[in-house]
C-alpha cells in the first residue's frame, strides 16, 4: 500500500444549487441548500484513501461542530489525522454556488486555516519522511505550504503541488516541487503574467516545468491536460464525462487519483490520464465528498482491471 501525506484544507462547504447566479445587488429564489465537507487537503486526503493509500492529513479546524464532524468523517475514511490542529477560530466555510451547467462559484472564510503556521507542520515531518509523496494544496498560509514543501525535500519525499487558489510563488519555493498541477487560470498567475500574456497553453506549461525543475501538469477542463518534464511535452486527452452535474470537486479527485498513481511508479502522462478519469468521474455526482471514487469505480469507467 503507498503512503500519501496531504497538508492543506479542512471547510464546511455550504452549497446551493440555484437557477443561475445572482448580478450584484440581486437576491435569486429556487435555490435548492445541502451542508457538505470540503476543502482542498480534506477531499485529496479522503480521495487518495479511497483509491487504496495509506494517507496522514494536516490541516487545521475549529473547536465546534464543524470540526467534531470533520474528525468523524476522517476516522469512517480511514484518514489518519493524528496531527491536525485544533485551533481557535471557527473551521474553514466556503459558500458555493452552483449552476445548472455545473459550474460553481466560491466564498471562502479561512477562519481556523489561518492559524495553520510553519510550527504546526514540525510534528508532521515524520509522516512527510514515511510517505512516498507528499501533497499541498493553497488554501492555507504560504508559510505552511513553503515548510511542508521544504519538509518533503529535506526527507527525498516526491512534492506535489497543487497550487489552487493561484497566487504568485517566491523564488526559492519554486525548486522544492517536483510535480505542479494547475489549470489554464491559474497558471499565468503562479508565473507572474498579465490577464492578456497570450501564451499557448503549450508555452505555460513548458515554462512552468523550467521553473520547477521537475514536472508540470496543466488541466484543461474538457481538453484532457498537458505533461511537461525534461523538455518534452504530452498531450493527455480527457476522459469524456457521461454528463456534467458538479464540477465542484473534479480538480481535488484528479489531484488525489494522480499522487496515487505517481506513489505507485506509474509515468507521469500514465498517472495523469488515470486522474483524468478520476476527475470525469466526480463531475457525474453531486457534491464532492459523495462524488469522489473508489478504486473499483474507477476500474469500471476505464474498463480496466486497475
Amino acid at each position: 500500500m503507498v503512503r500519501v501525506a496531504v497538508v492543506g484544507s479542512y471547510g464546511a462547504g455550504l452549497t446551493m444549487r440555484v437557477p443561475r447566479s445572482p448580478d450584484a445587488g440581486e437576491t435569486v429564489s429556487g435555490g435548492v441548500f445541502s451542508p457538505g465537507p470540503g476543502g482542498k487537503g480534506s477531499n485529496q486526503a479522503i480521495g487518495a484513501a479511497r483509491l487504496g493509500a495509506r494517507v496522514s492529513l494536516l490541516t487545521a479546524v475549529g473547536d465546534d461542530d464543524f470540526g467534531r464532524a470533520a474528525r468523524a468523517l476522517w476516522r469512517e475514511e480511514g484518514v489518519a489525522a493524528d496531527h491536525v490542529l485544533t485551533a481557535g477560530a471557527p473551521t474553514m466555510v466556503g459558500f458555493i454556488l452552483v449552476e445548472p451547467s455545473g459550474e460553481n462559484r466560491i466564498a471562502i472564510a479561512p477562519g481556523a486555516l489561518d492559524e495553520l503556521d510553519a510550527a504546526a507542520v514540525e510534528p508532521f515531518r515524520a509522516e512527510i519522511a514515511a510517505a512516498d509523496i507528499l501533497v499541498v494544496s493553497m488554501e492555507i498560509p504560504e508559510e505552511a505550504v513553503a515548510a511542508a514543501l521544504r519538509a518533503g525535500r529535506d526527507a527525498g519525499t516526491a512534492t506535489l503541488l497543487n497550487p489552487a487558489p493561484a497566487r504568485p510563488l517566491p523564488d526559492d519555493l519554486w525548486p522544492l516541487i517536483d510535480v505542479i498541477t494547475p489549470n489554464q487560470t491559474e497558471a499565468p498567475v503562479l508565473l507572474g503574467l498579465p490577464g492578456d500574456h497570450g501564451l499557448e497553453d503549450e508555452e505555460l506549461v513548458r515554462r512552468l516545468c523550467e521553473r520547477t525543475g521537475g514536472a508540470a501538469v496543466l488541466t484543461r477542463g474538457g481538453e484532457g491536460a498537458l505533461v511537461a518534464r525534461e523538455g518534452v511535452t504530452t498531450r493527455v486527452p480527457p476522459h469524456p464525462a457521461r454528463t456534467v452535474v458538479d464540477t465542484t470537486g473534479a480538480g481535488d479527485s484528479f489531484t488525489a487519483a494522480l499522487a496515487v498513481a505517481l506513489a505507485e511508479g506509474r509515468p507521469l502522462a500514465e498517472a495523469t490520464s488515470f486522474a483524468a478519469c478520476a476527475g470525469a468521474h466526480t463531475v457525474t455526482i453531486a457534491g464532492v465528498v459523495p462524488a469522489l471514487p473508489t478504486r473499483d469505480q474507477l476500474s469500471v469507467l476505464m474498463g480496466t482491471d486497475r
